[in-house]
């Protein structure tokens, strides 16, 4: 019977707890808050940035609503995969896991709280979650199947506890995909991303006992990567998506699962004087069992036939068939001498931090590579992104350095026009240089060549969003989040500057906002907030933008901007401009600095 002066909605309500929560504070209280403090300043920002609104909060639990069910989902797996990140910090004893429930339902409104069974059964469907895992009612999953690319498995219908009707559940998959649903039981899962086969490369442990050789091991897995990602009929998984588990005790079945992968490849380096030994070993997930496991002792000098006999096997063991031209591709090697491959390896690791000091040393590095292998196309290619981000964040006083970029870059292709990171990389100078046509044409050559590779899609798609096809960007960036569900935070650059070209400035913040979780310093993308606010007369709001803008680069200025910013589309460039110049941004570089 229907109560009188009972206010109800439809909502959908998204509860979360973290796991061993309890336990954790009884071995040390104070480390346990700060660490809850943290996480909790994650959990409110995604909320808030996918419009839901948190109305109950006790202890380590946060109940929230949301009018989508959709954006509850999205705002769940980016919890999700910030918090994996955060804990894979942590030592095993200290992670904090969260488990997600969402349900959607009828709800009694109690002033600003929610109350009813509505709530609950969120609450019984995050006690099914695994920890850091997600788990949905039947009404959530009909609302989202088509219209997230995730994958899915059918836990069937659970009887929870003081709810009267068994409650129809799924976990939800964070990976690419959409729409695939697992039924529970042993039967082999499909990846929801391809019918191809699929695997994922681990980070190599470093046995040498020398942290400082930690860059070698990682080079090994990164070159088996991009080696097995040439292969048009492989699915891998990006280096991002991999390397969460770095430093981590796995386990297989888990792992299969979280990156949506029929295979996985692990192994070991430990490198000493001039002899190497590498173990491998190709595991079905599902089983545990290995599919093959070897040992290699060899001398330093045939790291590169070790690695290519290591591709070999596995592209045997799965049986997948090369395309013509493929086994030709998949066995180039960047360089034949050892010295400048190590120098190679050192400078991708500096490169990788991102940071100012990290990339003038990566520079050192990647020169000195050439110097020892002046034919060395990979050196050349990293070598140019090194001085594209001196010049993109006017880290240097240097006037001509996107001319060297591109100088560089096209030495790459020169040098092996069959290396994708080349052709991306002058891509992407080109289109700073505003020469749209040739950028695309380099970027869709990337892709071309590597059918895997999520930072090619991305940069493409950003290219096309500059060159005034901002819809088919998004496309290619969603493509890209697919492919690697742990991609950049530079991703949600790119789509904040598509939303912006679009007028469509709310999804523009959320998306600039949602990277800020991710790196609180892209100076590119305060400068795009900045620009939106003043276009909605937010005033304060823009001033603030600039303030941190100015903090990150005291280069920044107007003049700058009016030398980079490649917008094609010149009513979108001039109301950029326009907006930009009432933010307070110094005309010239020179008032900027300090």
């Amino acid at each position: 019977m229907e109560e009188t002066g009972v206010k109800r909605k439809l909502a959908v309500i998204l509860a979360a707890d973290f796991a061993g929560y309890s336990r954790l504070m009884g071995t040390d209280e104070e480390a346990t808050l700060k660490t809850l403090g943290a996480y909790r300043e994650i959990i409110d920002g995604l909320i808030a940035g996918h419009d839901g609104r948190i109305f109950s909060t006790a202890g380590d639990s946060v109940v929230a609503e949301f009018a989508s069910a959709v954006e509850a989902v999205r705002a769940a797996i980016s919890i999700q995969q910030e918090l994996s990140v955060r804990n894979a910090g942590l030592a095993d004893g200290r992670k904090m896991p969260l488990r997600i429930g969402i349900n959607l339902g009828d709800v009694m409104v109690e002033g600003e709280n929610l109350l009813g069974d509505g709530v609950n059964v969120a609450a019984r469907l995050e006690g099914l979650a695994e920890p850091g895992g997600i788990c949905i009612s039947g009404d959530v999953y009909n609302q989202i199947e088509t219209k997230l690319a995730l994958g899915y498995e059918d836990l069937g219908a659970q009887s929870v506890k003081n709810i009267a009707r068994p409650v129809r559940a799924y976990r939800v998959v964070a990976g690419p995909g959409a729409g695939t649903v697992t039924a529970t039981g042993p039967q082999p899962r499909r990846s929801p991303v391809t019918d191809k086969p699929s695997i994922a490369v681990l980070p190599f442990i470093n046995m040498s006992g020398d942290a400082e050789q930690e860059y070698f091991s990682d080079g090994i897995t990164e070159d088996l990567i991009t080696d097995l990602a040439k292969i048009t009929g492989l699915f891998v998984a990006s280096r991002n998506a991999v390397f969460r588990y770095k430093g981590q005790a796995v386990e297989p079945k888990q792992v299969g699962r979280d990156l949506e992968v029929r295979y996985l490849l692990e192994g070991s380096v430990r490198k000493a004087g001039d002899r190497v030994r590498i173990t491998a070993q190709l595991i079905d997930p599902r089983t545990g069992y290995h599919l093959w496991a070897e040992r290699y002792d060899r001398d330093l000098t045939d790291i590169f036939a070790l690695q290519d006999e290591i591709t070999e096997k596995i592209v045997a063991a799965l049986e997948v068939k090369l395309t013509e031209g493929e086994q030709e591709r998949v066995a180039s090697r960047y360089t034949e001498n050892l010295e400048a491959y190590d120098y190679f390896l050192r400078g991708r690791a500096y490169h990788a931090r991102a940071t100012k000091e990290a990339t003038a040393q990566a520079r050192e590095m990647f020169e000195r590579a050439i110097e020892l292998d002046p034919s060395f196309a990979g050196a050349y290619a990293i070598l140019s992104h090194t001085h594209f981000r001196d010049w993109l964040f006017q880290w240097s006083e240097d006037s001509q350095p996107l001319d060297r970029v591109v100088k560089l870059a096209k030495k790459a292709v020169a040098l092996d026009d069959s290396l994708p990171l080349a052709h991306t990389y002058l891509a992407y100078a080109y289109v700073w240089r505003k020469q749209h046509d040739e950028a695309i044409a380099e970027g869709q050559r990337a892709i071309d060549l590597d059918p895997n590779f999520a930072e090619g899609y991305a940069r493409l798609g950003h290219i096309l969003i500059l060159a005034g096809r901002p819809q088919e960007g998004i496309d290619l960036v969603r493509k890209a989040m697919r492919l690697d569900p742990h991609y950049p935070f530079t991703y949600l650059f790119y789509l904040g500057h598509a939303y912006y070209a679009m007028e469509k400035y709310e999804e523009a913040i959320a998306a600039l906002k949602k990277g800020f979780t991710r790196n609180p310093d892209l100076m590119v993308s305060h400068l795009v907030l900045a620009v939106i606010h003043s276009e909605l007369g937010r005033k304060e709001e823009a001033r603030a933008e600039v303030a941190e803008t100015l903090r990150i680069s005291p280069r920044a200025s107007m003049e700058g901007q009016r030398e980079r910013m490649p917008f094609k589309d010149q009513a979108v460039l001039e109301r950029y401009l326009n907006a930009l110049r009432k933010t307070g941004l110094p005309e010239t570089s020179k008032a900027a600095a300090p």
